[in-house]
């Protein structure tokens, strides 16, 4: 009871932390796609080429993720996740200084490799601060900044403040500078990753081809092709909402509010979804999840007036979002502490490559003429095959537990 007491101002001040470090990326996550019109004006890009614009970034969270999980799990969450910030703040500023379409990709691609090392340990310290009961909602306090920062940056665009695109990758470059002297300070490195460092200097440490062992094997390869089609649907909403919004005949105003509320909903999902990962059957939760995001891409197809649709942003955003902070929940259970950072980046990583081709796919996907609600229901069989391949996972990690009891 004292040791849980001690330990307990150190958990807060862990997910208090990482959610800053959460918010921060929420901003630069969604900048791409509030900032689009601004930047594709100034360097006189189609559609086309926004959407490598768009994927430039995404790109760079594939050896971010991969390489900050590995580091993570080698030489501490702490040290990883203050380099991975120091790098995707000084490249949001580099954004808005290049003068050369290639320079915009390069500094896009620099801030993503900062944002992929950084997410798979800002989830390995909140999973790894609280007891196994709580890690649900560990996860869902830390990931909430996401779509609290996503809000901020939607408030931020509409706003005089940001006439100019640039405004929008400043502010998300000066904050993440201003955290690390606060991380250093006060984010304590995990305990879990500190009693496993112990043991590793007697032990075989963990090895990338663990992920692939008999044990881990299914798991691994269901965790990937799951993360890989949500992630892509997710990230093409994340940079295309606003364009296509418009596309259908809504004003830039009300696009942009529409992806507020899509922001809204995701922090209400997060927390609730968080909550539930904790007291429901996991099956239940993804069950809910990916039915959600059915029910939200069908209300973006179906709606014209503009109240409806700031109720069908609130859904996708509520079932989108807040069902990639249970993918993540679940990636933290599939794999222990001595490999929970290369496990959870490494399917991060696979995941990106869903999320690099979704804001591709759709840009070449609108500039062949097609619309966007023939785009929005092109989502829809990804959607019902990530969550069959997650069910299945499940099912696999229940039997695998019957048989260790």
């Amino acid at each position: 009871m004292e040791q849980q007491q001690s330990t307990q101002p150190k958990a807060v001040m862990t997910i208090l932390i990482c959610f800053l470090i959460a918010f921060i990326e929420g901003i630069d996550l969604q900048s791409a796609g509030v900032a689009a019109a601004g930047v594709g004006a100034h360097f006189g890009l189609d559609k086309s080429a926004l959407g490598l614009f768009f994927s430039a970034a995404i790109l760079g969270l594939l050896p971010g993720g991969l390489i900050g999980g590995r580091l993570g799990d080698r030489i501490g969450r702490k040290k990883v996740l203050m380099i991975s910030v120091a790098l995707f703040g000084l490249f949001s500023i580099l954004t808005a200084l290049v003068t050369s379409y290639q320079g915009l990709l390069f500094a896009r691609f620099m801030t993503g490799a900062g944002l992929g090392a950084a997410l798979p340990n800002l989830v390995a310290l909140a999973s790894e601060a609280v007891s196994e009961k709580a890690r649900g909602r560990a996860i869902s306090l830390m990931y909430c900044g996401m779509p609290i920062g996503g809000i901020a940056v939607s408030l931020l665009a509409s706003s005089a403040l940001a006439t100019d695109w640039k405004v929008i990758f400043y502010v998300g470059g000066v904050l993440p500078l201003l955290v690390i002297p606060l991380m250093a300070r006060f984010l304590p490195e995990s305990r879990a990753f500190l009693a496993t460092q112990q043991a590793a200097a007697q032990t075989e440490k963990a090895k990338f081809s663990d992920l692939f062992n008999a044990f881990f094997r299914l798991p691994t390869l269901l965790l990937w092709v799951g993360y890989f089609f949500t992630m892509m649907m997710v990230y093409m909403l994340l940079n295309w909402l606003p364009s296509l919004l418009m596309d259908l005949g809504f004003q830039k105003q009300q696009a942009t509010m529409v992806q507020m509320f899509f922001s809204v909903g995701a922090f209400v999902g997060t927390i609730v979804l968080g909550v539930l990962v904790d007291r429901w059957k996991m099956q239940y939760v993804i069950i809910l999840m990916y039915s959600g995001i059915v029910l939200g891409l069908v209300a973006l197809n179906s709606f014209d007036t503009v109240t409806a649709m700031y109720f069908a942003g609130a859904l996708v955003g509520c079932f989108t979002i807040g069902g990639q902070m249970v993918l993540y929940a679940l990636g933290s259970q599939v794999y222990p502490t001595q490999m929970r950072g290369t496990g959870v980046g490494t399917a991060m990583t696979v995941g990106r490559f869903g999320a690099m081709a979704g804001p591709a796919v759709a840009g070449q996907f609108l500039a062949m003429g097609n619309g966007a609600t023939g785009l929005i229901a092109a989502c829809i069989p990804g959607i019902v095959i990530a969550a069959a391949l997650i069910l299945i996972l499940l099912g696999a990690m229940k039997k695998r537990a019957q048989a260790a009891v």
